[in-house]
């Protein structure tokens, strides 16, 4: 992929703790998150990322696992999403600018997701963003770091 970072699924699913189906693009709403996503809201995790490289792991270890099965919304390809501190802006196609507010989060007892692919990689490699400006995102879109930021999780 020439060394830049991109997306290879938008993903979104109208009820919480299930895994999310490829839409390949959305609108992503100031304040709020993708449109017509259960997890979004007023709140600090609008947006959830997950690296395609942690979900290829998973597969690598034998889960039958895709894109979207942890619940993420955006998956990326060549950015070590985890690694990003808190306050990093990140820019997702031409418009659409997050800022990281969480990494990784609890993983509830009785998770869909855990059950079915074995374990959970969104409680320790998954990051949590509020939109900042809202536009599309779409399968392909380069995901570009905008402002290094630092700060504490949420």
């Amino acid at each position: 992929m020439s060394g830049k970072a991109r997306v290879v699924s938008v993903n979104i699913s109208d009820r919480v703790g299930e895994k999310k189906n490829n839409v390949h693009d959305c609108p992503v709403v100031v304040g709020h998150g993708l449109e017509g996503d259960a997890h979004a809201g007023g709140w600090h995790r609008q947006v959830s990322l997950l690296a395609v490289e942690s979900i290829d792991r998973m597969r690598s270890e034998g889960a039958d696992v895709w894109p979207g099965d942890f619940a993420e919304n955006i998956t990326v390809q060549g950015m070590d999403l985890v690694s990003l501190p808190l306050g990093a802006k990140l820019r997702v196609g031409e418009d659409v600018v997050l800022e990281i507010t969480q990494h990784g989060k609890e993983c509830h007892r009785g998770c869909a997701i855990r059950e079915l692919a074995g374990d959970c990689v969104m409680p320790r490699e998954g990051v949590f963003a509020t939109v900042l400006e809202g536009g599309r995102a779409a399968v392909g879109d380069e995901v570009r770091l905008l402002e290094e930021g630092g700060g504490e999780d949420v």
